[in-house]
């Protein structure tokens, strides 16, 4: 199939998340990236970290899945690291982060990509009031985070501005995670997001994948985004 790009947003390289189940920490820390790359900025963030930071969550489960609120929470507790500073989880953990000079805990360096509070955690459901808070009662979400519950069409148009905007988003389903970063149309005129997959780029595509809207209406379970964003700033 054809495709023509409306929108395509900055990114970082296209990373691997290989056998681990960590797409969720990939999806949202691509997402991150992308934000500072709308901002003039370049961070490329180490999921290996995460997967690190897992072993010391008793409630974390052996299969390591999560969601995208669930990387939000960790690095403001654990902190993050450069993506060069630890690639792979056999790597120990850096002490300390070195970027422009400067030295940083990994707590520090955490607070200055991510602020806390900085992203909004977006859900759909008819099951549950709208325009409230509920918790998505899934194995994923062990740590029993709160979504903001809107109406898949809003949700819908909150994700695309936002996209037009150069925002990060980070999208997941059930079973997958990934970063959107831009908007497409095929030879119909059916509009897609443009996905930043985690399964490498040995694939059509060199690792973007295609979500249609309608897809989009039928699989979200969950997306992030900044509350400027959202507000479609």
């Amino acid at each position: 199939m054809h495709y023509v790009y409306e929108v395509m947003n900055p990114m970082t390289p296209i990373k691997n998340q290989g056998g681990s189940q960590l797409c969720w920490a990939y999806a949202m820390l691509a997402a991150i990236e992308t934000e500072h790359l709308r901002w003039g900025d370049s961070v490329n963030l180490a999921p290996a970290y995460i997967e690190k930071m897992l072993e010391r969550e008793p409630q974390a489960p052996s299969n390591q899945r999560g969601m995208g609120a669930t990387l939000l929470a960790l690095i403001q507790k654990y902190g993050i690291v450069a993506y060069d500073a630890m690639r792979t989880v056999e790597t120990p953990a850096p002490r300390y982060v070195f970027m422009y000079g400067a030295e940083y805990t990994p707590q520090e360096f955490a607070r200055s990509v991510c602020a806390p509070d900085e992203y909004v955690s977006l859900t759909s459901t008819a099951d549950e009031p709208y325009n409230q808070e509920v918790t998505l009662n899934l194995p994923d979400n062990w740590l029993r985070q709160r979504f903001l519950n809107i109406h898949i069409d809003t949700l819908l148009k909150k994700t695309e501005h936002a996209v037009r905007r150069h925002h990060g988003v980070c999208w997941e389903s059930r079973s997958h995670a990934m970063s959107i970063v831009g908007i497409a149309r095929d030879d119909d005129g059916k509009k897609y997001f443009v996905m930043k997959n985690s399964w490498g780029t040995r694939r059509p595509h060199r690792g973007l994948d295609f979500l249609s809207f309608a897809d989009f209406r039928r699989q979200t379970l969950a997306v992030e985004m900044t509350h400027e964003a959202f507000r479609g700033r």
